[in-house]
This record gives C-alpha cells, structure tokens and sequence, in this order.
C-alpha cells in the first residue's frame, strides 16, 4: 500500500475473512505488515499501546463480539491519537444504520464483503487505491 512499512490494522473475528483479506493483499502484491484484533476492544488495546507503531490503515468490521465496529468507532473518535488513522468499514452488514453511523463516526468508506473472491480482490485493490492516493496528515505519537 502507500507506504510499504506501514502497518495493517485488520479488526475482523471471522478466521475465514481475515485470511481472505491476507490472501488478497499479498495476491495484489501489497506487502505491508497485517496486525489482526478479533474485536474492537482488542483494536483499541492494540492502538493505546504506546509500544505499537500506529497503523496506517485500519480495516474494520462491524459484527463483532465484545466491542462492535460502531462501538470501536465511538472509543476511536475520543482519542485525537487514533482518530486519524484511516478507517475503512469492511463488513457485510447491509444495514442502513450501520452505513450512517459509521459514516457519521468518521469512516473513510463503507464496503460490503463479496462473496466472490475475484470480487473481494476489487474490493482490497479499490481500498489500495484510496489509500495510496489520499494524502494524509502525518500522524507520530
């Protein structure tokens, strides 16, 4: 992705997903380093541990046990730190709440997981491509 050193944050609890999201990052040859939490409580414990280096990307899912994707997103936005970190919702959560709140919480973009995996590699080069355009405020601890 945009800087090859910079972290991956993948919030996904799903083993199948998350392996998915790897397989397709590493078949479009972007080669940057993936931290995976299983929930938002564990992004958020990740990302306050001043030993970490803050992700450049985070990819989040919303259905998630222990603390949701929406929920994380509220935690996130408290946090000057973290809250400029890019968030892309990866999910497949149709719901037009989810869709508000997220976006309503700071989100980058909002995607639906396909089930196809031709279609889940678009999805990740689609993300690749936003993340390697956008400028983006530099973000040290």
């Amino acid at each position: 992705m945009k800087n090859s050193n910079l972290t991956i944050l993948l919030v996904e609890d799903d083993k199948v997903d998350a392996m998915t999201i790897q397989r397709a990052l590493k078949e479009l040859k972007i080669l940057n380093p993936v931290v995976i939490c299983e929930n938002g409580l564990e992004a958020l414990n990740y990302l306050n541990n001043l030993e970490n280096a803050l992700p450049g990307i985070i990819l989040l899912d919303i259905n998630m046990p222990k603390m949701n994707g929406i929920e994380f997103l509220e935690h996130r936005n408290k946090n000057k730190t973290i809250n400029l970190i890019p968030t892309v919702v990866l999910t497949t959560s149709k719901d037009e709440q989810d869709k508000v709140e997220s976006f309503n919480l700071g989100v980058a973009g909002y995607m639906i997981k396909p089930v196809d995996y031709m279609q889940f590699v678009e999805v990740v080069k689609t993300i690749n491509l936003y993340w390697t355009l956008s400028e983006l405020p530099n973000n040290n601890r």
